[in-house]
């Protein structure tokens, strides 16, 4: 085999790697489900965010105003 068609084998090889890169429209329902989102218990998000917000005194990411007291 010559040098080019390798280096052609190669390349094809690396961009067919990156096709299916996506979320099929049949597989979205497994992924919509509660129990797979990253934060899916709205109290503990709140309460996490009260937390940090309060302990880093800024205001802000998820329409949180306050300062660092943790009185907002």
């Amino acid at each position: 085999m010559g040098t080019d068609l390798k280096l052609l084998l190669i390349l094809v090889a690396l961009l067919s790697g990156c096709a299916n890169l996506g979320v099929k429209p049949w597989e979205r329902g497994q992924f919509a489900r509660e129990d797979m989102q990253l934060e899916a218990d709205e109290m503990d998000m709140a309460i996490e965010d009260h937390i940090y917000f309060s302990k880093e005194g800024a205001s802000g990411g998820r329409t949180l105003a306050g300062g660092g007291c943790g009185c907002n």
